[in-house]
C-alpha cells in the first residue's frame, strides 16, 4: 500500500482533476472560443513577432540566417511574410480573447486581424526611423558606447524601447492584449517596464535602465534621457462608488522636451516637467517643475549643484 492509503495514485489524480474541472470553483476561466481550431495566445509566437519586426527594421542583427549585405531582400521578404502569418494569428487570438461575451463572428475577427496586420507592417519603415533616432541618442549620450551597432545588440534600454514602439504601434491601431504581452516580455528580459499606452517622443535614451517604470498615461517629449530606477507613476487613484480604481484616468507625469532625470528619482501624478529641466537622483517629485529648472538634494554640504 502506498502513501495514499486505500486510494491508488490514479484515484487521487482523478479526484484532483474532478475538483479542478468543477466550474463552481473556477473564478477565472480564459474566455471560451467559438469554434475548434481558433488560434491561442502564445508567448513564443509573440517573441518571434518582436524578433522578426526588429530584424526587418535592422537587418542582420537578429536574423538566425546569414543575410548578404548586398542582397538582403530575399531573406527580408521571407521574414516579412512569416511576420504576417504569426501576427495575423496572434491578433486573431487577441481579438477572440477580448470578446468575452462571444458577440463577434469568426469572419469579422479574421477580417479585422488581417487589416491590423497589414497596417502594422506598413508602419515598420516609420518605426525604424524613430528607433534610429533612439539608437543615435543612446550612442551620443553614453561615452561608454563604442558604436551604434553595439548599442543595437547590447543595450537593454534600446531593446526595451524597440519593444515599446512595436507594442505602442499595435495598441494605436486597436490591437488588444498583444501589446501588453510584448511590453511585459521586455520587462522580464530587461527590467524596464514601459506600458504600451505611454506616449514617447523622438530620440529617447534610457541609460542602464534597470528598474525604470513608465506608466500607461505618461507623456514624454523629444530628446529625453532617463537613468536607472526612474519611476513615472501615479500618485493616487480616482475610485468609483465601490471603492475600485477608475480605469483610463490620466494619472502619470508629462515630461517636456530635452529633460534629464537622474537615477532612482520618482515622479508621481499628472504633473508637468517643463522643457529643459534637470532632475537630480533620489528625489521624490509630486509638484510641477518649471522649464529649465534644476532640482537637487536640499543639503548643499552633501550634494553639489548640477
Amino acid at each position: 500500500m502506498d502513501c495514499y492509503g486505500a486510494l491508488s495514485q490514479t484515484e487521487v489524480i482523478d479526484g484532483a482533476i474532478d475538483r479542478l474541472c468543477n466550474y463552481a470553483n473556477m473564478h477565472y476561466v480564459c474566455p471560451r472560443r467559438n469554434k475548434e481550431g481558433e488560434p491561442l495566445l502564445s508567448n513564443g509566437c509573440v517573441r518571434s513577432i518582436v524578433r522578426l519586426a526588429c530584424g526587418l527594421m535592422f537587418p542582420g542583427f537578429w536574423d538566425e540566417n546569414v543575410v548578404s549585405a548586398t542582397e538582403p531582400r530575399a531573406q527580408m521578404v521571407a521574414d516579412c511574410y512569416e511576420l504576417q502569418r504569426l501576427l495575423y494569428h496572434q491578433i486573431c487570438a487577441s481579438l477572440w480573447f477580448s470578446d468575452k461575451d462571444c458577440s463577434r463572428t469568426p469572419e469579422s475577427i479574421e477580417q479585422e486581424a488581417a487589416r491590423y496586420t497589414v497596417q502594422f507592417i506598413e508602419m515598420l519603415p516609420e518605426l525604424r526611423g524613430l528607433l534610429e533616432m533612439d539608437v543615435d541618442a543612446t550612442f551620443l549620450g553614453d561615452p561608454a558606447a563604442t558604436s551604434t551597432h553595439e548599442v543595437i545588440v547590447c543595450y537593454p534600454g534600446v531593446r526595451a524601447t524597440m519593444s515599446y514602439r512595436i507594442a505602442h504601434a499595435l495598441l494605436t491601431i486597436g490591437v488588444p492584449i498583444l501589446p501588453r504581452m510584448i511590453s511585459e516580455q521586455a520587462h522580464s528580459d530587461t527590467g524596464i517596464d514601459i506600458h504600451p499606452g505611454a506616449t514617447i517622443g523622438r530620440s529617447f535614451f534610457i541609460d542602464h535602465g534597470t528598474g525604470v517604470v513608465i506608466g500607461a498615461t505618461a507623456i514624454i517629449g523629444d530628446n529625453v534621457k532617463i537613468y536607472q530606477g526612474v519611476t513615472l507613476g501615479a500618485r493616487s487613484f480616482v475610485k468609483d462608488e465601490h471603492n475600485n480604481p477608475v480605469k483610463g484616468v490620466e494619472r502619470h507625469p508629462i515630461i517636456g522636451n530635452d529633460v534629464i532625470i537622474y537615477a532612482n528619482t520618482t515622479i508621481l501624478g499628472r504633473i508637468t516637467v517643463g522643457d529643459g529641466a534637470v532632475i537630480g537622483g533620489n528625489l521624490w517629485v509630486t509638484s510641477p517643475v518649471s522649464p529649465g529648472e534644476r532640482l537637487v538634494q536640499a543639503n548643499p554640504e552633501n550634494f553639489r549643484k548640477l
